[in-house]
């Protein structure tokens, strides 16, 4: 899953940055509404965590006209204001949820949690059944039978991207894409890496290389 964050404390946008992708997302962090705006209209995002007072348009503004436009996208608001006035204003335009600074991380990451198992409700089950795979994405389990096998943050995001589109093609671009941040220049064949640790803990014949398009997952 890909986040955005809009806040201008830079030391929060990256403490947050830092534990999100710990936690397997691929996170990009703006500090200013009109580039928050900019990047959020161009899609590709599954949930936006805005803060309200920023630099060049406020979250309210950025919230409304990303709703005037169709956009979406679960925005969940961040504030150091408090008050049922300012909470009402902010989900009048368009927010899904609503966090007053400070906060706890650990609520944070249960509410963003819970936006995107909202939004998926309708068009994807929290448990994603792959042959004998079951895969939790709301306990982040992935389960063989009886037995539970231990990923990795970033090894169960890689999985979760194979397992949404389960028997097909997804390419090494739409992995990165999804699985590390916008900003990432790394080495592309990471991507490589992980595909070939997740063959050891599910077998070999659980994932297929399609020469030049991508990875497939069986149902084996």
């Amino acid at each position: 899953m890909r986040l955005l964050i809009v806040e201008d404390e830079k030391r929060l946008a990256a403490s947050l940055a830092g534990g999100l992708t710990a936690e397997g997302f691929a996170v990009d962090v703006v500090h200013d509404g009109p580039e928050g705006l900019h990047r959020a209209s161009g899609g590709g995002y599954d949930l936006v965590i805005l803060d309200i007072m920023l630099p060049g348009m406020n979250g309210y503004r950025v919230c409304s006209n990303l709703r005037a436009a169709g956009h979406g996208v679960p925005i969940l608001m961040l504030t150091a204001k408090d008050g049922e006035y300012d909470e009402a204003e902010g989900l009048d335009t368009g927010a899904d949820d609503y966090l007053t600074k400070p906060f706890s991380y650990v609520v944070l990451v249960a509410r963003v949690r819970a936006l995107l198992r909202r939004r998926g409700a309708g068009s994807a089950a929290p448990v994603l059944t792959v042959g004998p795979l079951r895969i939790d994405t709301a306990a982040r389990r992935v389960i063989r039978g009886e037995d539970d096998i231990a990923l990795t943050a970033k090894e169960f995001a890689v999985l979760e991207q194979l397992a949404l589109r389960a028997g097909q093609v997804v390419s090494k671009a739409e992995i990165l894409e999804h699985v590390w941040d916008f900003a990432y220049d790394g080495d592309p064949n990471i991507v490589e890496v992980y595909i070939s640790t997740l063959r050891r803990k599910l077998g070999a014949a659980a994932i297929r290389t399609v020469r030049g398009a991508g990875y497939r997952l069986e149902a084996v």
